[in-house]
């Protein structure tokens, strides 16, 4: 006889969400500390409930059925408004913030945000996430994170996810002072860049293209770039120690030389990704209010309307 809905658990739902995340039984079992059949007897268990199938077994994958990719949304919030009862229940997340930020809002937020939690008369707990955009938003599902900063146009459209549009900042080579490549007069081109080691942290899909847009199919970044970190700071010092050139934005290391580059490198747009439908966090405010002081001193800023991902 089928298990009745009613009797269904949470611990059965967080499994299904592993699954549906990892696509792989194998991974799930190990990320949750539990054994292979004893998921997926929770998995099976589910299934019953519903009396419909959530995955198909495709080789080694495990993929979502057509009722599997209907239901995920719906599993997913209600387990995350059972975690933020209980983080209520137990007075949590009114004091905390937990963002996620992108490379180049790391090195200009990361700090600020810190030094302005320690000086709130009422303490403040923060957690911040430095990663790639992927990373990022995988937590920000998971209710790990409230929000995240990055690059917006790098973000998958989906209809579970709000994007507020904060500021265009501008892109830039940039080299150390008395660099080869900053004595030299008038325009530069991207072949003059290529003499020199080019460094950068991971580029969005639309960063990547606008740069073969502009500089032809030897721009790709894949390509061009032969010193990656997903540590912005480590690449600035690097930067101002040897004659690599780095491509960020601009504000992150105003001390290096900005490179006269034809053409100019068009400018990054960075948003704030929270989740659709969530309330939002308490101390997102506080966020907002760094954001504009340090994303918007000498940048454009985006109109202030919040969209969701389509």
């Amino acid at each position: 006889m089928n298990k009745p809905l009613s009797t269904m658990t949470f611990v059965q739902l967080r499994h299904f969400l592993s699954v549906a995340e990892t696509g792989s039984f194998t991974r799930s079992a190990k990320a949750l500390s539990i054994t292979q059949p004893a998921l997926s007897r929770s998995i099976h268990a589910l299934e019953g409930g519903f009396q419909r199938a959530l995955f198909d077994r495709v080789g080694r994958r495990s993929e979502l059925t057509h009722f599997g990719r209907d239901m995920l949304e719906r599993v997913r919030h209600l387990v995350c408004d059972a975690d933020d009862l209980v983080a209520a229940a137990r007075g949590q997340g009114s004091n905390t913030l937990r963002v996620g930020l992108g490379a180049g809002p790391g090195a200009l937020l990361a700090t600020p945000l810190l030094e302005r939690m320690a000086y709130l008369d009422a303490p403040v707990r923060i957690d911040i996430l430095r990663g790639d955009t992927d990373r990022l938003l995988q937590a920000l599902r998971q209710r790990a994170l409230d929000a995240v900063v990055v690059e917006f146009r790098a973000v998958t459209p989906s209809v579970d996810l709000r994007i507020e549009p904060l500021v265009e900042m501008r892109g830039a080579f940039m080299c150390r002072r008395g660099h080869p490549l900053a004595r030299k007069r008038g325009p530069l081109s991207f072949q003059d860049l290529l003499a020199y080691p080019l460094t950068s942290t991971s580029l969005g899909r639309d960063v990547m293209r606008a740069m073969v847009d502009a500089y032809g199919p030897e721009a790709h970044p894949d390509q061009c770039v032969t010193l990656r970190c997903s540590e912005i700071s480590n690449l600035v010092e690097l930067t101002r120690n040897t004659d690599a050139v780095l491509l960020a934005v601009r504000a992150v290391a105003p001390d290096l030389v900005a490179l006269p580059v034809h053409p100019p490198l068009s400018a990054a747009r960075f948003g704030l990704v929270t989740l659709a439908g969530r309330s939002e966090a308490p101390t997102l405010p506080l966020l907002r209010e760094v954001i504009a002081e340090r994303m918007r001193s000498d940048e454009k800023a985006l109109p202030r309307r919040s969209r969701t991902a389509a």
